[in-house]
């Protein structure tokens, strides 16, 4: 990975500074001896290699120094400016050297994106933690999505059971109903009809005397719920009428009866009293 990022990057800084000493030697080659021109063009080309060599040294150590880098920025400014000057100058060719005016200045921007790779790099320990993390996450997600598809599922088939045995009571509950009205509508000819209403007048004369000569329908409606007996209501017993009352019933068959069969009519024949009482009374009697 580290090859994929440098390799373009000295490649590129190569063809700038082999181009820029071309040029140099090329524009200046005239005014000047060529030996001068050769010199002004490795000065600049090692001023922009120094300063990148340092600036390495600094980012291997984890440091950074801007001074340095303006530095290294400036001579590649200077080479870029010669190669636009010399392409504006040239008589022939001048758009193929203003195209590639621009090479060490991507050269620096090559090596910057180097440098930002290797502060952000991670070890292929780190990279298999990161992937595993991603992995896990991953199955989580896809589990709460089954989770909660099974969970959707499950609910939609409750729904619709409860639905569907809602629609079943709606059905009996209309069926019955029906049965109902129609008996109801058989009794009302029944009753309304002369010679039936006769015939049940007559029936029910002799079997019930005194009732009203005309029968009636019985009464199909809301009922009103009977409260329940409070045992509290009726006024406690005495010990003497307690006793006498369990004599009474437990020597009312020969041989006399048992406790339970003596507590169990007690309570039939409507009398109140507790269980510690009933049975004291039964000890006092018998």
């Amino acid at each position: 990975m580290r090859a994929k990022t440098v390799l373009p990057a000295v490649a590129m800084t190569a063809v700038s500074m082999v181009l820029t000493l071309a040029v140099v030697v090329m524009w200046l080659g005239g005014a000047v001896p060529w030996p001068v021109a050769v010199v002004v063009g490795l000065g600049i080309d090692g001023g922009w290699l120094a300063t990148l060599a340092y600036e390495r040294r600094l980012a291997a150590q984890g440091d950074h120094n801007r001074a340095v880098t303006a530095v290294g920025w400036s001579f590649g400014l200077i080479a870029t400016g010669v190669l636009v000057a010399h392409a504006l100058t040239a008589e022939h060719s001048a758009g193929a050297w203003l195209a590639v005016a621009w090479l060490p200045i991507a050269a620096k921007a090559l090596w910057l994106v180097h440098g930002l790779w290797e502060r952000t790099a991670l070890t292929p320990l780190a990279l298999d933690a990161i992937r595993g993390i991603q992995q896990e996450a991953r199955d989580e997600a896809a589990v709460a999505r089954a989770r909660l598809r099974a969970e959707a599922a499950t609910e939609e088939t409750r729904l619709t059971a409860v639905t569907e045995a809602g629609a079943r009571v709606a059905r009996v509950q209309a069926r019955t109903a029906q049965t109902l009205s129609s008996a109801w509508s058989t009794l009302e000819t029944a009753r309304a009809g002369e010679e039936t209403g006769r015939a049940l007048t007559s029936v029910t004369s002799r079997v019930t005397p005194g009732v009203t000569p005309r029968w009636e329908l019985p009464v199909w409606g809301p009922t009103e719920p009977v409260a329940a007996r409070s045992l509290e209501a009726a006024p406690a017993l005495t010990d003497d009428a307690l006793d006498v009352i369990v004599d009474e019933i437990r020597t009312s068959e020969t041989p006399a009866l048992s406790y339970r069969e003596m507590a169990a009519r007690f309570r039939a024949a409507g009398h109140s009293a507790s269980e510690v009482r009933l049975r004291a009374a039964w000890k006092r009697v018998a």
